[in-house]
């Protein structure tokens, strides 16, 4: 018998027994400000949580709780990448720009998992994107969407 929504025995409101967030399987590496994005999170779970309890919503425990987890244990896993002094290879934490053959310009940051959100010009180093990246010199050419780019600036 599935247990994703558990009843009180006391007749009281369902609420969702929730399975732990997957974790990733690559390493948990951070740049500095991702490392105060997890603890940001978690300071926000904990005073979320503990309005839970006060409120005694099950449900919001529950969510909260396992959000907690997760975050917790991407603080625990977490491995601090200072910023990139040497700026001659794409590294992590490195901010490339690059030139596609139809003359489009982009420019991403290698960053964390966690911190990844390409919409705002930063990507996970295990993205492929990066993957191609990464190693490269300014001149390099990489494969992007079945074109080619070239690579015009690391910072």
């Amino acid at each position: 018998m599935s247990r994703a929504f558990v009843r009180e025995d006391e007749g009281g409101e369902a609420f969702e027994d929730l399975p732990d967030r997957p974790l990733s399987p690559h390493q948990n590496l951070v740049t500095p400000e991702g490392l105060t994005q997890i603890d940001r999170m978690i300071e926000d779970l904990r005073h979320r949580l503990a309005h839970a309890h006060e409120a005694d919503d099950k449900g919001e425990i529950a969510r909260v709780s396992r959000d907690l987890r997760y975050w917790s244990h991407r603080k625990s896993a977490a491995e601090l990448v200072p910023p990139p002094t040497d700026q001659s290879h794409v590294r992590f934490g490195s901010r490339v720009t690059f030139e596609r053959d139809d003359g489009r310009t982009q420019t991403y940051r290698i960053v964390g998992e966690d911190e990844a959100d390409p919409a705002k010009g930063s990507i996970s180093y295990v993205s492929p994107l990066a993957q191609a990246l990464l190693g490269k010199q300014i001149g390099d050419t990489i494969a992007v969407a079945h074109t080619e780019a070239e690579i015009t600036r690391i910072e």
